[in-house]
């Protein structure tokens, strides 16, 4: 055998189960059943008196299987005149047994048992226990999903006989047989006997109604959509912990809102298609997506503000009293720089400054520039200087220098001359002065630009903390108010988590 065939070879392994039945019967079990069954009728009610109640079947419900007894009067026997046979069993086709059915049922075949034999002892009692796997239809109420109870009535009655002709009773149903499930606990199947009156009839119809009460549990939806709800909606807010100049604010926000989307969707599909109430968990989730949406909207206002343009305008007053002063106040929030004093203040009269624009200039005959010319902020500089006429100021001095300012002996060309230059000198004085005033004006423009988008940057940073503050106390509001307003929310995780 090569190695192909070795890798291609498989043990085949067949077990054979024998079974040998063997069947004691006896002569008196054989002439019992003849005796018995010679003028049986299966159609006839087993009473001795046809308007006797002592066929009383009782019905017995244990998850997946059912139990009737009833006496059969036509079916005892002395057990001294039969010795050894203590029961009989009976085809339930052969002899008379209750048309018990569920009322209630979702099966194909609506009787979704199977028929099996009628055990019968020396006495009549008849014992029929037939398998099988019940479907009824039941409301499924989702408002408290996962945290929720289901209640699915099993209602038992017999299908033409009444309550004189056949009466219902029962007894405590049997769970100890029940298979634990993961998905469900079985709480109880508590069960209760009913008797209807209807307009036509006068005598009641009883039936036997089993409610089984079933708790979801909650395990697996915690770990695999609660925890994970809670933790996107922790990761909203950490859009307003990041700071507005790293460009991913908007990014994160959308991110974490398709995140939750997703999950939205996982709940929907598990959950069952129905209109008559909103499940909690949805409930949940709606109020996280608002949550995140809001977030974002928030988000795009913080961003606007933060980046806003200075030529767009001032802050208004209210916004500026809202959200600098009361909001700020509130948050323990301090301008940057608000402590040391700033040199100036952008909003503050031209006056108060030592700037450019206040600068004076004129033509001051006969008065020379002092050191008491700057006063109040202001900067005055005087430029005189005087025309030269000799008749009005002769010359007196021996110093040369007329009255007016002129030199004696000069020519009145050189005079003139002299005039131009410092007409000149001052002309171009006139126009470095206007330069400086441009540089300040423009240097006085950007400073009040700087302090119009620190104001709003100082609102957006604001804003941002409020809406920390804001949206963490509204998100875990809402997780315990939604999740704890479930009745079984405590015992759910109390059994579930620990």
């Amino acid at each position: 055998m090569n190695s192909h065939e070795r890798t291609n070879h498989f043990i085949i392994l067949q077990w054979f189960f024998i079974f040998e039945v063997v069947i004691i019967t006896g002569e008196y079990q054989r002439k019992l059943y003849k005796e018995l069954m010679e003028s049986y009728n299966r159609l006839e009610r087993p009473v001795l008196n046809d308007s006797s109640e002592d066929l009383k079947p009782i019905l017995i419900f244990n998850v997946k299987t059912l139990y009737y007894g009833w006496t059969d009067v036509y079916l005892s026997w002395n057990p001294d005149n039969y010795p050894g046979v203590q029961t009989l069993r009976f085809p339930s086709n052969q002899i008379w047994t209750p048309d018990i059915l569920l009322y209630n049922s979702a099966d194909e075949r609506f009787d979704a048992t199977f028929h099996t034999n009628v055990l019968v002892n020396a006495s009549g009692a008849c014992q029929y226990i037939p398998p099988g796997i019940l479907k009824s239809t039941c409301y499924i109420d989702v408002r408290w999903f996962p945290f929720d109870i289901q209640k699915c009535d099993l209602k038992f009655g017999s299908w033409t006989h009444n309550g004189w002709l056949l009466d219902l009773q029962m007894q405590a149903v049997d769970i100890s047989t029940y298979i634990p499930n993961g998905e469900w606990d079985l709480v109880g199947v508590p069960g209760k006997r009913n008797e209807l009156y209807y307009e036509c009839c006068k005598e009641p119809y009883p039936d036997v109604t089993f409610t089984v009460t079933m708790r979801r549990r909650t395990l697996y939806y915690g770990l695999n959509l609660l925890i994970p709800c809670v933790l996107i909606s922790g990761l909203a807010l950490l859009v307003f912990l990041l700071p507005a100049d790293s460009g991913e604010k908007i990014s994160l926000g959308i991110t974490v809102l398709l995140s939750l989307t997703v999950f939205m969707l996982l709940v929907a599909e598990i959950m069952p298609a129905t209109s008559d109430s909103v499940p909690l968990i949805a409930q949940y989730f709606a109020s996280t997506m608002m949550i995140v949406g809001l977030s974002v909207v928030v988000t795009v206002l913080i961003l606007q503000f933060h980046h806003h343009d200075p030529q767009g305008g001032k802050m208004p007053r209210w916004v500026r009293v809202i959200l600098l002063n009361w909001c700020a106040w509130f948050l323990r929030m301090k301008k940057p720089g608000e402590e040391r004093k700033a040199s100036y203040k952008y909003d503050h009269s031209p006056a108060h400054h030592a700037s450019a624009s206040s600068i004076q200039m004129g033509v001051m005959p006969g008065q020379p520039p002092s050191a008491n010319s700057t006063t109040n902020g202001h900067m005055n500089l005087y430029f005189g200087f005087h025309s030269i006429d000799s008749a009005c100021c002769p010359p007196s001095s021996d110093s040369g220098v007329s009255c007016s300012g002129g030199r004696v002996g000069g020519s009145p060309n050189e005079e003139q001359q002299e005039a131009v230059r410092m007409f000149a000198g001052e002309q171009e004085i006139h126009r470095i002065l206007v330069e400086v005033m441009y540089i300040a004006q423009r240097f006085r423009d950007q400073d009040e630009a700087e302090a119009i988008c620190s104001e709003w940057k100082f609102a957006a940073a604001v804003v941002d903390r409020l809406c920390l503050v804001a949206f963490s106390l509204f998100s875990i509001i809402c997780t315990f108010t939604i999740l704890m307003s479930a009745p079984n929310f405590i015992e759910a995780v109390s059994k579930d988590f620990t």
